[in-house]
């Protein structure tokens, strides 16, 4: 493809993803740099995971994306202790009239809302694990494609501690992003009080399908080729070799990291990379577009030794080094 030929579509597509992005305001106040991110991870065809403490819009946002995407089908899974893996790819049954078929379950949606995903036992979160990275589902004997596109927002609260379980590192791994929600500001919660779901509707805020399914899938073809140099290409492994390797770089809060990230951390690293560009209107990645996404990408994927741990060391702090300290190759 062209140049100037992917610059037009490059420009046409962020502002479509403009257009998503006010239509969610409308409902979603103060959190612009989380809309972003979902996006970014819609584009990229990646799942992302959200954490934060109850009452900060996560399962809102999610609400409201759909709701600007023409023709989607949305499930909601709300997961609870005594939940069973059939309960979210479905079943196999027998009918005397009919014989064996296939119940499918809410996995089988465009996109699928993950409601406190760490309150389920492992064994039925690892029934996410072939949905989030093959895109299929196997019941039975046979194996399911999903719907195309396939979009899996999970969320979880870090306050509790009874009644949740860890969810399993190679789960963790299928998440494009993990996404930190914070509190808005003063100012926007004023606003956030007459402007809620709670008082209002979804319907009330008047939000417009703006976007198709069809549109989508294009996105998450242009973004792959978004140009990326070589020196662009060493820079993402050497940030992710940093997570694995931190004395090589004099990364002095290495001292705390037991596992880094994979090569999947690097593939996930560049396409993001690409997606930030993409949606700044460019048709090339630049370093900042790596910085920018970094910590979305690494902070579930650095896993502290016990002294991090026992210290209370946050992954974002040693991502902020590492950022410093690597140099652009």
């Amino acid at each position: 493809m062209a140049d100037t030929q992917l610059q037009t579509q490059v420009e046409e597509y962020s502002s479509k993803l403009r257009e998503v992005k006010d239509e969610i305001k409308k409902g979603l106040i103060g959190q612009d740099p989380i809309i972003d991110s979902v996006l970014k991870c819609l584009v990229c065809n990646g799942n992302v995971l959200m954490e934060g403490v109850p009452g900060l819009a996560k399962t809102t946002l999610i609400l409201l994306l759909t709701q600007t995407v023409r023709d989607c089908k949305f499930q909601r899974i709300q997961f609870t202790p005594d939940m069973l893996p059939t309960d979210i790819t479905g079943v196999t049954v027998f009918e005397e009239k009919k014989g064996f078929y296939t119940v499918k379950g809410p996995i089988f949606a465009n996109f699928v809302l993950g409601d406190e995903i760490n309150r389920t036992p492992p064994k039925v979160q690892s029934a996410m694990l072939q949905a989030m990275q093959e895109k299929q589902v196997t019941i039975g004997r046979k194996t399911y494609n999903l719907p195309n596109p396939f979009f899996v927002l999970a969320t979880q609260n870090p306050l509790e501690d009874k009644g949740v379980y860890p969810l399993p590192e190679a789960q963790v791994d299928r998440f494009l992003f993990k996404i930190n929600v914070d509190y808005p500001a003063k100012s926007d919660e004023i606003y956030i009080i007459d402007q809620n779901i709670t008082v209002k509707k979804i319907k009330d805020f008047e939000l417009n399908r703006v976007i198709s399914l069809d549109e989508i899938l294009t996105l998450q073809e242009i973004v792959k080729t978004i140009h990326m140099s070589d020196e662009i290409g060493r820079y993402i492994v050497s940030m992710v070799k940093a997570t694995r390797y931190p004395e090589d770089f004099d990364v002095k809060s290495g001292r705390y990291v037991q596992w880094g990230g994979s090569p999947r951390a690097s593939i996930y690293l560049s396409l993001a990379a690409r997606a930030t560009a993409l949606m700044n209107e460019r048709i090339f990645v630049v370093p900042e577009d790596v910085r920018a996404i970094a910590p979305h990408v690494l902070r579930h994927r650095i896993i502290l030794n016990y002294e991090g741990k026992a210290k209370g060391v946050v992954t974002d702090d040693i991502i902020k080094e590492i950022i410093k300290m690597v140099p652009v190759i």
